[in-house]
C-alpha cells in the first residue's frame, strides 16, 4: 500500500465517516485527513496537509509524537480514552487510537493510522432526540389546547357582540366591549403560542442576507452600548428556505440576546459549514451552522432543560414564546437549535441543512 497516496485509502468511504480519521508518515506528518478530520480541527485537509503532529493537536497531548513513534518502532497499537480535545474554553471529549500500518511481507511500520471518537457526540445526539420530542410534545399539546380554547372562547365573543346591540346603556356596552377585547387577546395569544401555520415557502436564499436584517433590525432596537459582531463565512452557499420564517426564527433568539446584556454588552453572529452532521435520525452531508453569542448573565441551570418550552421564561415581562416559536419554524426547515450557557457567555447554534428537498 502506498501510504502516501491519498487515493490508495479510498477517501470517498472514509468521507462519510462520523470519526476522524488521519495518517501519518514515520515523520509525524500528516499525509491523509477525512472530512470529520477536516471538522474536528476546523482547518482544511490542503491546509492541513504536511503538519506535524505536535502542531495539529497542539497542547491537547504533548505525548501525541512520542506515541505515534512508539507504535512505529514497537508496531504496536494504542489508545487513548476521554481525552479532553479542543480549545480550553469548549473541550470536547474523545478516544483515540493509534494504529501502526505495515508494509505486506514486512513487520515494518511506515505509518500511523489514527481514529478519533467524539464521545460526547453520542450526548449531543441523544440530546437533539430530546430537543425534537420536547417540541413535537408540546405542538401536538397546544394544537388540543387551542381547540378546547378557541371554540368556547368564539362562543363567548359572538354572544357578548350580540348583548351590545341589544343594551341600551352606554355603561354597560362597554362591559361587553371589554368581554370582546379580551377574548381577542386571549385569541391572539392562543395563534402565537402556536407560532405561524403556513406551509414553506422554499426558494434559494442567501442565508447572510438573513442575518444581515435580523442585525439591521435588533441594532435599531438595542441600546447605543450594544454592539452587534458578525464573522461570516463567505462561501457558505445558498440555502433552501423560507426567508420570511428564518426572519422571525432568528429574530427572536437575537432579540433575546440584546434583552440578555442589558444596556451594554456585545453579541457576536458566526456562520459556519459542518459537514456529516446528524439531525434527529437524518443524516446531512452539509449544514450551516449559525452562532448567536452574547456576553449576558447567562441562562439559569433551572430553565435549561426547558427554554424551547412555550410560556418557560426567564424575563418577568417576557411572554415564553420566542425561542419555542424560532425552535418550530427551524424544526420546519429540517433543523434544530440547541443552547449553551455559563455566566458571561451564552451560545444559541442554529443548524440548517443546505440541501433540504433535494435527494
Amino acid at each position: 500500500m502506498n501510504y502516501q497516496d491519498p487515493a490508495s485509502i479510498n477517501p470517498r468511504i472514509l468521507d462519510h465517516l462520523t470519526d476522524a480519521v488521519l495518517l501519518f508518515d514515520q515523520g509525524c506528518r500528516l499525509v491523509y485527513i477525512n472530512l470529520a478530520g477536516e471538522m474536528l480541527f476546523a482547518v482544511s485537509a490542503r491546509q492541513a496537509m504536511g503538519a506535524r503532529a505536535k502542531d495539529l493537536f497542539g497542547p491537547s497531548d504533548r505525548t501525541m509524537e512520542s506515541d505515534f513513534k512508539r507504535a512505529l518502532t514497537k508496531s504496536e497499537s494504542l489508545t487513548k480514552r476521554n481525552l479532553a480535545f479542543g480549545a480550553p474554553a469548549h473541550p470536547i471529549t474523545v478516544n483515540l487510537t493509534i494504529v501502526p500500518i505495515q508494509e505486506k511481507d514486512t513487520d515494518r511500520a511506515e505509518a500511523v493510522l489514527v481514529q478519533i471518537e467524539q464521545v460526547d457526540r453520542h450526548l449531543r445526539i441523544s440530546m437533539e432526540e430530546q430537543i425534537l420530542a420536547q417540541q413535537n410534545a408540546a405542538r401536538m399539546l397546544l394544537r388540543g389546547l387551542a381547540h378546547e380554547i378557541k371554540n368556547p372562547l368564539g362562543g363567548i365573543r359572538g354572544s357578548a357582540q350580540l348583548l351590545q346591540r341589544e343594551l341600551a346603556s352606554e355603561e354597560l356596552r362597554e362591559y361587553t366591549q371589554i368581554i370582546m377585547d379580551e377574548s381577542d387577546r386571549l385569541q391572539s395569544l392562543v395563534d402565537r403560542m402556536l407560532g405561524p401555520n403556513k406551509p414553506l415557502l422554499l426558494e434559494p436564499i442567501n442565508i447572510h442576507r438573513v442575518l444581515e436584517r435580523v442585525r439591521q433590525l435588533v441594532q435599531v432596537e438595542a441600546p447605543a452600548g450594544v454592539s452587534i459582531e458578525r464573522d461570516y463565512d463567505p462561501s457558505i452557499p445558498l440555502v433552501n428556505g423560507d426567508g420570511d420564517l428564518l426572519i422571525q426564527a432568528i429574530l427572536n433568539i437575537v432579540r433575546n440576546a440584546a434583552q440578555a446584556v442589558g444596556a451594554r454588552g456585545r453579541i457576536l453572529i458566526r456562520t459556519r459549514i459542518h459537514r456529516q452532521v446528524t439531525i434527529g435520525n437524518k443524516r446531512n452531508r452539509l449544514v450551516v451552522k449559525i452562532d448567536v453569542e452574547d456576553d449576558g448573565p447567562g441562562i439559569p441551570d433551572a430553565l435549561m432543560g426547558q427554554i424551547f418550552y412555550p410560556m418557560v421564561t426567564g424575563r418577568a415581562e417576557g411572554t415564553g414564546l420566542g425561542l419555542s416559536i424560532a425552535q418550530s419554524l427551524i424544526n420546519q426547515h429540517g433543523g434544530l437549535i440547541e443552547c449553551g450557557s455559563e455566566p458571561g457567555h451564552t451560545v444559541f447554534s442554529i443548524f440548517l441543512p443546505l440541501e433540504m428537498g433535494h435527494d
